[in-house]
């Protein structure tokens, strides 16, 4: 259990290193941009992509700690039992949910990686490569999820 929590930690870490680089990142190109030293071509790309790789990997983080978005007024304002049942029906739920977006990426990232498809922008990098982290971090929430169902 010790390495489990300390692999969410380190997602979470990284989720925060790269959402620092990034705000380092445009930073620098707005002030590049305004003293007449031109711009940083990637920066608003890698911007785009560093946004949902972040939320990826600190989500099964946020949902270990019991931090992750949730309705309390709902839960608060019902007898205890049928809060208990509620989240443990929303347990379930979080599983399946989890079980089909692990299924999809993998399929898609196959299909992707198969086909050699690439995205070409600034940056030209393997369409694959943006949904690498879906299947690793919906597995990670599902066994979160199944965590919390045991409880």
């Amino acid at each position: 259990m010790r390495f489990y929590a300390f692999l969410l930690k380190g997602l979470a870490g990284s989720a925060a290193v790269l959402l620092g680089a990034m705000a380092v990142l445009v930073t620098l190109d707005v002030v590049m941009r305004n003293v007449g030293l031109g711009t940083i071509a990637w920066v608003n790309e890698v911007s785009e992509y560093s946004l949902p790789v972040a939320t990826l990997l600190i989500a099964p983080w946020l949902l270990y700690r019991n931090e992750h978005v949730r309705l309390d007024v709902l839960l608060t304002s019902l007898p205890r039992g049928a809060t208990r049942w509620l989240e443990k029906s929303c347990d379930v739920i979080g599983i399946a949910i989890c079980a089909v977006f692990v299924w999809y990426s993998v399929r898609l990232i196959l299909d992707s990686s198969r086909i050699g498809s690439m995205v070409v922008k600034t940056l030209a990098i393997p369409e694959w490569w943006q949904y690498a982290l879906v299947p690793v971090c919906f597995s990670l929430l599902a066994v979160e999820f199944a965590r919390r169902l045991r409880a």
